[in-house]
């Protein structure tokens, strides 16, 4: 029910001011201007004239976009509250003697005794009912069932015009809360003159402004983080040198390799190496070579690698295969792949005495560039490649081809990497701009969940630390931080045990191929060289009645030559001829051969 309220304004008509008085008049000629007629042959007349007229003013509407909010994070520090400003709440006595002066208040036990009855009562509430008490002990629990889901959390665009591509990116390892994004265009000589060198740190949760610009004198290609020292980074640059940053040190690098001993094209992967003094690192180019490295001195490479497949005891850069991925375990230090250009896949170890121990593994891959090259975080001697239309996943056991792979995609693959929380999980970016998330425990024909992050070609991703976050960048240089759930990032209770049988049972299925085409060749191979054998003699009849004239001719051969030796050194004929090579008759095992078949294989007449 409501009222109105009505308030009624009296004043008097005398202090209104004085009566106005309205009166009606003409109207008035102000000024006469006469046509000047000298003028009007000036113009032409048109017949008909459309013309508008409109009184009111033209007003338009308009729309757009308001202006993005940006946010500064600032921190603030909180004390301990409630003290008089006298008294110092760090100081024991004086709290202490507070204390004293507030219990000996009248007012304090009333409080406390008004306090009293609602705590009793919630005491007496949990006392009726146990809220932890177990009912069904002996039951199982059942997991729940959730469905696979993801969402864009954040968006980090490229501040500069025109737009570059993303080519690289790696989590902090101060649990992830910083993003390092690599922007770089690799095509060669369309770059605009006006593109912008540089690449940024982002924090993860402030989207709108970068943390750092890095500002190098040449675009970077690949950037990464120092797994033991969140300050200290190191990237591949596009003349093919390499350089150290430090956060703490500001935007420029700190050290950066010469010119000469660096690579020869840009450098596509650095990767920092597990060792004592946390400084090492390596890299790989397209120029076919893989350099080792050490922060303390950039001035030079500590060891070269060119990737010559050609066993020899030289290596040649003509025969080098341009590398497009590299992938390092620190649980075995020694080790390391590459990922080539051709598609081949090379397994090295750095303790090899030569090129050719270095290189002792090769896996033929894929048609094209392997993009993506990484082991499973809990099974090592299992590893992923990603290139052409396919992801493949390897054993090192099995080198004639991979245990797993993925049906064949109508675009093609960009990167892809393993989750390193759920071992059967991994992820693939796509040329249309979607995220695919694959789990071979739960089905191996398609994705388990497919994301469409955008409508440009996504280049890179990266998985955070913890599994729930996926970063991804794109070609007109926007990274997105997708968020999956939990029943992605998390392991079930006998998902290790399932996917150990699965490799296992794939990998020796993919040993008993290997063992039945080696003998399908080999068996191949010797009907071949039997059926090679039998067309010769058959497509040469004539060679047949000639073999005993051919024998005849090299036994005159060598008696004429023993006649000139023996007039030259005196030597009796007789002795040369003895000590002279007897001609080869190759009839005689063919008509062995023949002889054997035929009483292998009696012919007709002599069956009946």
């Amino acid at each position: 029910m409501t009222h109105d309220i009505q308030y009624i304004y009296t004043k008097k008509r005398c202090e209104f001011g004085r009566h106005c008085l309205f009166t009606d008049d003409g109207p008035k000629l102000l000024q006469n201007i006469a046509p000047n007629k000298a003028l009007f042959n000036d113009y032409m007349l048109k017949d008909p004239i459309n013309a508008s007229v409109q009184v009111g003013k033209i007003m338009a509407e308009h729309e757009l976009n308001t202006v993005r909010a940006e946010y500064s994070d600032r921190g603030m520090n909180h004390v301990e509250g409630g003290w008089p400003r006298d008294v110092n709440p760090a100081d024991v006595e004086q709290t202490l003697r507070y204390r004293k002066k507030v219990e000996k208040d009248e007012m304090y036990i009333h409080t406390v005794l008004q306090l009293s009855n609602s705590m009793e009562h919630k005491i007496h509430q949990n006392n009726s009912m146990n809220i932890y008490e177990t009912y069904f002990a002996d039951s199982k629990d059942t997991t729940l069932v959730e469905h696979s889901s993801a969402r864009t959390v954040n968006v980090y665009r490229d501040p500069c015009n025109p737009k570059r591509p993303v080519t690289h990116l790696s989590w902090s390892p101060d649990g992830g809360t910083r993003i390092a994004v690599s922007h770089c265009n690799l095509e060669f000589q369309r770059a605009p003159p006006d593109l912008s060198n540089f690449s940024y740190l982002w924090e993860v949760e402030n989207p709108n402004k970068p943390a750092l610009v890095l500002k190098p004198s040449v675009p970077i290609v690949c950037l990464e983080y120092n797994p033991k020292d969140p300050n200290s980074l190191v990237s591949g640059l596009y003349s093919g040198q390499v350089a150290v940053w430090d956060v703490r040190r500001g935007s420029s690098p700190i050290e950066i390799s010469v010119l000469e001993p660096s690579h020869r094209d840009p450098v596509t992967h650095v990767l920092w190496i597990n060792s004592k003094s946390g400084t090492e690192f390596f890299s790989a180019s397209s120029d076919g070579m893989v350099k080792w490295w050490d922060t303390r001195k950039v001035s030079e490479p500590s060891e070269t690698l060119i990737l010559d497949p050609v066993k020899g005891d030289e290596q040649l850069m003509s025969r080098a295969l341009g590398a497009s991925s590299l992938e390092y375990e620190p649980t075995i230090p020694t080790r390391f792949m590459v990922g080539t250009e051709n598609g081949i896949v090379i397994s090295g170890n750095r303790k090899g005495k030569n090129a050719s121990e270095k290189m002792a593994g090769k896996f033929a891959a894929h048609l094209g560039p392997v993009y993506a090259l990484q082991r499973n975080p809990g099974f090592v001697k299992n590893f992923l490649t990603v290139g052409d239309w396919t992801a493949r996943i390897w054993s090192e056991d099995c080198k004639e081809s991979s245990i797993m792979w993925t049906s064949y995609h109508r675009p093609l693959l960009t990167d892809g990497s393993w989750s390193p929380t759920r071992y059967s999980v991994f992820y693939i970016t796509r040329m249309d701009g979607a995220l695919d998330v694959w789990d071979v425990l739960q089905q191996q024909r398609e994705a388990i969940l497919s994301i469409k992050v955008c409508d440009y070609q996504l280049r890179c991703l990266r998985v955070h630390d913890q599994g729930q976050l996926v970063a991804v960048g794109n070609n007109m240089g926007t990274s997105y931080l997708v968020e999956v759930s939990e029943s992605l990032a998390i392991n079930q209770r006998n998902d290790k045990a399932l996917l150990t049988h699965m490799l296992e049972r794939e990998s020796r299925r993919e040993k008993i191929l290997e063992t039945k085409l080696r003998e399908i060749r080999l068996k191949l191979k010797t009907k071949g060289d039997k059926e090679l054998g039998r067309e010769s003699r058959t497509s040469h009849p004539s060679l047949l009645g000639q073999t005993g004239l051919i024998a005849k001719a090299e036994k005159e051969f060598f008696s004429i030559v023993a006649k000139e030796i023996a007039d030259r050194t005196e030597v009796p004929p007789a002795e040369l001829e003895a000590a002279a090579p007897e001609p080869e008759v190759a009839e005689e095992p063919e008509e062995k051969e023949e002889e054997e078949e035929a009483a292998a294989d009696p012919s007709e007449e002599e069956k009946k």
